[in-house]
This record gives C-alpha cells, structure tokens and sequence, in this order.
C-alpha cells in the first residue's frame, strides 16, 4: 500500500508533534514512540518530520494478507498519536486532534474516529470497513453485549433476505472479501444453490471464489424438522450445485468454479447435520465446505465494529448504539 509523501509528510509533523493540539516529541521520545507501538526503529539525529514520514512508509508497505487493509503497526501509531491521556488544554476530548487528524487520512480515503470503549479506530470510507478487527473470542464490554443481544433478538426475526443483506453482506465485506454477489430470491432459477458468491485475494494476489448459501433457523437432521429448522438434506443438493456451477467474474470475463462453500446458518447447526452432510460428500467436496452458525455471525459482528441493522435497533434508541455516529 503506498500514500502520498504529502500525507506521509503531514502525518510526520502530526507524531512529532509539530501541530496544535498533539504531543511535542524530540529525538528521543520519537524513537520511544515507535518502539511502543511495536517497531524497531531509533531515530538517526536527521530532521524528525521527514525521518517519521519515512517510516511511516516502511510500515505502510508491511506485506499484509488483504492488500486493502492497513497494515496493524500503522493502525497502532493512529491509536498512539490520538491516545486520550495526551489530551491539550482547549482540547479534553481530543475532538480538534480528531479533526485535523481526519484531514490528512481523508486524502488517503480514510477517517478515524473513537469507538466506545475511547479507543481509536480507522475506517475506510469507500466500503466501510474498519482497518484493524480484534478476535472473536475476547471477552467483549456491556455495550458490545448489549448490541449482541439486540443482533439475536434481530436473527430470530427477520427473513431470510434481511439475513442476507443486513448482516452477511456487510460482515463478509469487513473480513475482507470482494465482488460480493447476491443472487436474491427473486429469480430462483439463477441461484445454482448459493445465495451469495464473493472472492477473497490472498497475499499472493491468487483468487479464491467462495458461496454462501444461508438459511434463516436452525439446521438438524432430523427426520421431521422442528417449527423454525431445516433439514440438512435439503441443503445437500444445494451445495453440491454450489460446488458444480461456474459463476461468471466481470473483472476476469470469464466463468470460474467456486472454490469453497459456507453454509451459514441464522440459528445453530447441530452434529448431527454436520456429521450427515460429511458422509454424504465425497472427501473432496467435503474439504470445500465451511460452516458458520448464529454465535459465529454474531460475534464477528460485534468485534468488527459494525453498525446493527436499522431493525435491530429500538424506536427510541436508533442511534446511540450505532458506531456509525462516530462524533
């Protein structure tokens, strides 16, 4: 990923501290800075803006495994230079530091801004997408909790489409996934058993073609499904179209073959399905499938940061739990 020199330069004068309303660092402290935020770089006596803009383009071309998200070291510097605790006097909430700050990364197509927890966060303006997303599993705050449930309430009611477009879409984006195409289900026949086909480019720059087909309530394999459950055997002729059916790239123009399918599920995917459907697939189509059920969707939800659909979100409090508020 490589900026221009004009922002690196301005983004250079910002960490040294050389614009109101952000912390004066000499030589020495401009060397502890950068070690704090996990890089081995001392500061060589040479003018600091300068030598700083420079590194910031060393770490800006860090490899990274999806070429259209910054580097984490770079989203760690942004998070130090906007640390609460360097707040100016005239500046408490550090909102004139944000400001500036959004000026430079603007250019670049990027804008920072505090989450809930005071921390800072970078997002790409064009898609969305935030720059760096913390682990599923790390125990997550109230107001991250409380956002989980008002997502679960929301997956126990909305329809399959509002599955779809509300809260797959936007997930998959942040994870990194592009050219994300929905089939809808309007026209049945166009669908060849996916509901979403996407592609993922590796560091490499080599293409992996994935499908979606999701269902809104719990997959069994029962013999009768339960009220709100389906049958994994109804989705063993899907996948396996999903896994057989060329679809079309206009970026390439021409027709490729899905590489791996998700089955996500709106509810849980219980053992027993999985188990069915293993048995069911030959060894090949079976290392192709990946499954994704209610906790996983909800928990990547809330970690990358968001914002709930506009139906999960009660009359009177429609905005104060959405980061898309961000000032």
């Amino acid at each position: 990923m490589k900026w221009k020199m004009k922002t690196l330069r301005e983004l250079g004068a910002i960490i040294c501290g050389d614009v109101g309303f952000f912390k004066y660092r000499s030589s020495y402290f401009i060397t502890e800075f950068f070690n704090d935020c996990g890089l081995d770089y001392t500061h060589d006596g040479t003018t600091r803006a300068a030598w700083v803009a420079d590194r910031l383009g060393d770490v800006l071309a860090l490899p990274q495994t999806n070429p259209a998200i910054l580097p984490d070291a770079f989203v760690r510097i942004i998070r130090s230079v906007l640390d609460k605790s360097e707040a100016h006097d005239g500046d408490k909430d550090r909102s004139k530091a944000l400001a500036a700050l959004n000026v430079v990364l603007k250019r670049e197509g990027w804008e920072v801004f505090y989450d809930e927890t005071e921390t800072a966060q970078l997002r790409h303006i064009a898609t969305n997408v935030v720059a760096q997303m913390d682990s599923p599993h790390r125990p997550m705050t109230p107001l991250e909790l409380e956002r989980r449930r008002l997502l679960e309430t929301y997956l126990s009611e909305c329809s399959e489409d509002d599955l779809i477009e509300e809260v797959l879409l936007p997930l998959f984006r942040q994870l990194g996934y592009h050219r994300i195409t929905s089939a809808g289900h309007r026209d049945k026949a166009l669908e060849y058993g996916k509901d979403v086909w996407m592609k993922f480019t590796l560091p490499t720059l080599h293409v992996i073609y994935f499908g979606i087909q999701a269902k809104k309530g719990r997959l069994d394999a029962a013999g009768m499904g339960k009220n709100g459950s389906n049958n994994i055997a109804e989705i063993y002729n899907q996948v396996s179209m999903m896994l057989g059916h060329e679809v079309f790239d206009p970026e390439l123009n021409r027709r490729v073959l899905v590489d791996h399918a998700f089955i996500v599920s709106g509810g849980e995917i219980t053992k027993q399905a999985r188990n069915w459907l293993g048995n069911k697939l030959d060894a090949a189509k079976r290392s192709q499938i990946m499954f994704m059920e209610r906790n996983d969707i909800l928990d990547l939800f809330i970690v990358a940061n968001l914002p709930l659909p506009k139906g999960a979100l009660p009359e009177v409090d429609r905005f104060s739990l959405h980061d898309d508020v961000p000032f």
